[in-house]
């Protein structure tokens, strides 16, 4: 972790959790220019960056041009902030609950899937995951009529008055019939209910479908990120 500090103050801040991409605040052309020198100098090893959609590519394009390290874009990201809640029409059948104890082998198992298919290292092992979770009370399962679970959303422990969504997940041959809608009104929802002051979410720009149905239960665009990866 670190901060920029110059005479007017803290003018930025970064996170660096090894091996994931180090994590910056928006900064402008010359303070990454500076940061990526100063950690170049100090003979840090970065495996990409984080951030706002600007400050990624300036970061990116400064640990170039100091490492002489190529640089790749991996993603885009939209982050979305939820205004009023809408739920997805038609609602289909089932209805959303709390995973428990019950359900932590399930858990487990769909951690481990959703990490595989949005190509994440977890950091964390999927089973510690999956107490935490059970023991928090934070992801719920939309259910079908039968009482199988057939999607998943969970919300981040709340900081500063905010609530991020994670974790939507629908297993491949469940997609496409409102599953993860459902569920992911209905945590936004019990987020605000607990006293979250914003709800807020991710999404991979790759994907317009997750992009659309956001925006049709209520999530407003707020700002576009990307990871750059770094070689050696």
């Amino acid at each position: 972790e670190g901060e920029g500090e110059d005479a007017a103050g803290v003018r930025g801040a970064f996170l660096r959790t090894p091996p994931h991409p180090i994590c910056l605040t928006s900064l402008t052309e010359e303070e990454a220019d500076a940061l990526a020198a100063r950690l170049a100098a100090l003979g840090r090893e970065l495996s990409g960056v984080s951030a706002d959609r600007d400050t990624a590519a300036a970061f990116a394009g400064a640990w170039h041009r100091h490492t002489g390290a190529e640089t790749v874009l991996r993603q885009r990201m939209r982050l979305y902030r939820l205004g009023e809640p809408t739920a997805v029409r038609p609602v289909p059948p089932g209805r959303a609950r709390t995973a428990g104890e019950a359900d932590r082998k399930l858990l487990v198992q769909w951690f481990d899937e959703f990490c595989t298919e949005v190509g994440e290292v977890a950091v964390r092992d999927a089973e510690e995951w999956a107490d935490e979770r059970v023991e928090r009370g934070d992801v719920r399962f939309w259910e079908a009529s039968d009482g199988a679970p057939v999607a998943m959303a969970g919300t981040s422990p709340e900081i500063a008055g905010q609530v991020r969504v994670v974790g939507v997940y629908t297993p491949a041959p469940l997609r496409g019939r409102g599953y993860a809608g459902a569920v992911t009104v209905e945590v936004s929802r019990a987020a605000l209910e607990a006293g979250a002051q914003e709800v807020l979410l991710f999404t991979d720009l790759a994907n317009p479908t997750s992009n659309g149905l956001y925006q049709r239960i209520g999530y407003r665009p707020v700002s576009d990120f990307a990871v750059h990866d770094f070689g050696r």
